[in-house]
């Protein structure tokens, strides 16, 4: 069998022999994959012309909902894919992390939808008047680059590893070319082939390359956006690309890390957190086979307990059951093949210049349902370094594996100095039950660690766990872990977009924007906006109301109404040494005064509910006497889909409310507002 790779809208065969691939558990041959022939410049091309061109005319609701599609349809091929994963050595638990763990990447980037415009770009944080007469202003704009996101990834989960990353670039508006390890490569193209079967994508939005990247890298220009999972030794080859360096190509990294996690002094035997602290390392330990980016390198321990912890640690350990992953007794399986196995054991072997075995064998492994010489199977390893400050091995050198090193510290301060000879990670533990030690921890080795996980009893059975990277928090981590960040949320978008900053006039950026923009010319109401369905409404369509009057009695039935009492709000306060000269009205009152000035509520109309306030500020005081107006402008719209198909076709507006003061034309308040308002077409 000879894996395809699914280049320029079909599937295709490389030459040659290709790279030979086996089975992780029997050691039979599967199959090989070769790119040997492709036309690197040509994919690149084609992702250009069709796939980014498809996905920048799609606004960030279309790429959402595409994204929830294309998970809900993987959702259906689950026991295929579950089948092929245990050929990785993979068990069912670590499958789940793989397969489910990355389709949920695909839902949780999809509902990032609500948070973004009913826009193929994203008209980025606040607004800047730039001119006193306020003719003048400047905002930021995010477009999607018009390059590829050319994804090179790591052995270790040939599932998640690709979901996790194209969730983010689909969303953004980009294309992807995915570059697999060639290993468990097959796993992979399973995942593609259902997708690209789904019909969901565009044409050219994804590819995918089984076997070398070939001369890729050189045709790769500064639209372009490289991330790259692995060792930091390759990561590093890669990087110094000339092309990559010439053009100032993104390249983010993701690399090896000697993650540490702590039990701090307050933790004694017997304690919830002991025994979470146990739970956790054998877990990292044995989870994937210790084949994780973020799994547990080193173990700091105070050293009146590292005998404990070393006991109990090896009790824990010895009840692992090793074998086949396809038996429900065994919890973990082997390693990826015996490339991986002879070079896990070449590393621990180094360790051990300076380190003990203390539990685990490097000859031997008893296993279950399984061949142990046919399959890359290796036992659990637990090292013991009694000296960290004083040796460099055991925070140079990982053992990509069950493999973790037991260490001593004196005292907290010493804890935080050994974690960060690891020159940087991915991210860090701290066990405790002090708050003061959670925050000491945080704040002084937080700069080494680009994720850190406080476990205690309370949030110990809801935790996600310390190798658990999540979509909606940074992964990524400082020097040696390779100083970039995946997912994120939000943030994770901007890396495949163009940040330009826009200055004009309010009206031009208005439609350029496509959000009103204070001070903008509105379109003056003709009929009432609320009269008017979804589609009906304009960018800027306005009303300006009629006004009213403050009146020291409005302000007292409000008082006695809301129980809002406070002092500036009574007539018979002294007002000497306050902000304010007189009664001053509640700000809810004058919101509440507003509402009533633009809301038409004499009859049934489409706005089906308010949905909620953004960013309300009372700019001026306001006394009795004053009067007001309300200019209520249209600013934005974002279509809703239905989760229900008997659901009324419905969208989010959003509303500018500019409360003004009659006499000097000045704000007295000013609110977004938004409205959940029913379309024309049902």
């Amino acid at each position: 069998m000879i894996i395809e790779s699914y280049i320029l809208g079909r599937w295709i065969t490389g030459k040659g022999e290709g790279q030979p691939l086996y089975h992780a558990v029997t050691g039979e041959y599967i199959g090989s994959a070769s790119t040997e022939g492709f036309n690197m410049g040509e994919l690149l091309d084609f992702a250009r012309q069709k796939g980014n061109k498809a996905l920048r005319k799609m606004t960030f609701q279309q790429r959402g909902l595409m994204l929830k599609a294309l998970a809900l349809h993987l959702q259906q091929h689950l026991p295929e894919l579950y089948s092929l994963s245990y050929k990785t050595g993979a068990t069912k638990a670590d499958s789940w992390v793989d397969i489910e763990g990355g389709i949920g990447n695909l839902f949780s980037y999809a509902s990032l939808r609500r948070k973004l415009p009913d826009l193929p770009y994203w008209p980025e944080g606040e607004a800047h008047m730039l001119g006193k007469a306020k003719t003048f202003m400047g905002h930021h704009l995010l477009l999607p680059k018009e390059g590829v996101a050319i994804h090179i990834n790591a052995y270790n989960f040939p599932v998640w590893g690709m979901l996790e990353k194209i969730a983010v670039n689909f969303m953004a508006g980009v294309p992807a070319i995915v570059k697999p390890a060639t290993v468990g490569c097959y796993l992979t193209q399973a995942v593609v082939k259902h997708m690209v079967n789904s019909g969901i994508l565009p044409e050219g939005a994804l590819q995918l390359l089984c076997g070398s990247t070939g001369n890729l890298l050189n045709e790769v220009n500064a639209q372009d956006t490289i991330t790259f999972t692995g060792s930091a030794h390759t990561g590093l080859q890669l990087k110094s690309n000339p092309t990559i360096l010439q053009n100032n190509v993104s390249f983010t990294m993701e690399a090896d890390s000697l993650n540490a996690i702590v039990l701090a002094e307050d933790v004694e035997p017997g304690m919830p957190e002991w025994d979470l602290f146990i739970k956790e390392v054998r877990r990292e330990m044995t989870l994937k086979c210790g084949q994780r980016c973020t799994g547990v390198r080193r173990i700091l321990v105070p050293e009146n307990k590292i005998d404990l912890v070393q006991n109990d640690l090896s009790k824990a350990l010895s009840q692992t059951v090793i074998g086949n992953p396809l038996n429900e007794k065994v919890r973990m399986g082997s390693l990826a093949g015996k490339t991986q196995k002879a070079e896990v054991l070449k590393q621990v072997s180094l360790l051990l210049k300076t380190s003990e075995l203390v539990y685990g064998n490097l000859e031997t492994v008893e296993i279950v349902d399984a061949n142990a010489k046919a399959g890359a199977f290796v036992s659990p390893l637990l090292l013991r370094n009694n000296q960290p400050l004083h040796t460099s091995e055991v925070h140079n050198i990982e053992a990509f594996g069950p493999v973790s090193t037991l260490m001593p510290y004196r005292n907290l301060e010493e804890a935080i100095t050994i974690t960060k000879l690891g020159k940087g990670s991915l991210v860090s533990t701290i066990v405790t039950a002090s708050r003061n030690t959670a925050r000491e921890y945080v704040i002084e080795a937080g700069t080494y660690h680009g994720r850190i996980l406080i476990l205690n009893q309370q949030c110990g059975k809801e935790n996600t766990g310390h190798g658990s990277p999540l979509p909606m928090l940074v992964h990524g981590g400082p020097g040696r872990a390779g100083g970039g960040e995946e997912m994120g949320g939000l943030r994770g978008i901007h890396h495949y977009m163009q940040r330009v900053a826009l200055q004009g006039s309010p009206d031009m950026l208005t439609a350029v924007l496509q959000q009103y923009q204070t001070n903008a010319t509105g379109i003056a109401a003709t009929i009432h906006p609320f009269k008017k369905h979804f589609e009906e409404l304009e960018i800027g369509y306005q009303l300006i109301t009629k006004s009213m009057t403050m009146t020291s009695e409005l302000i007292d039935a409000f008082a006695n109404l809301s129980g809002d009492h406070f002092y500036a709000h009574l007539r018979n306060t002294n007002f000497e040494g306050t902000m304010f000269t007189q009664q001053v009205a509640h700000g809810y009152l004058l919101l509440s005064l507003s509402a009533g000035l633009f809301v038409d509520s004499y009859e049934k109309n489409p706005v089906l509910l308010n949905y909620g306030i953004d960013e309300l500020r009372f700019t001026k005081p306001v006394y009795p006497g004053m009067s007001f107006h309300v200019r209520f402008t249209c600013k934005e719209k974002i279509s809703q889909d239905k989760k229900e198909p008997t659901d009324i076709a419905r969208g989010i507006v959003k509303w500018l409310v500019e409360m003004i003061d009659d006499e000097n034309d000045e704000l007295i308040g000013i609110a977004t507002i938004l409205t959940m308002v029913k379309k024309l077409e049902q």
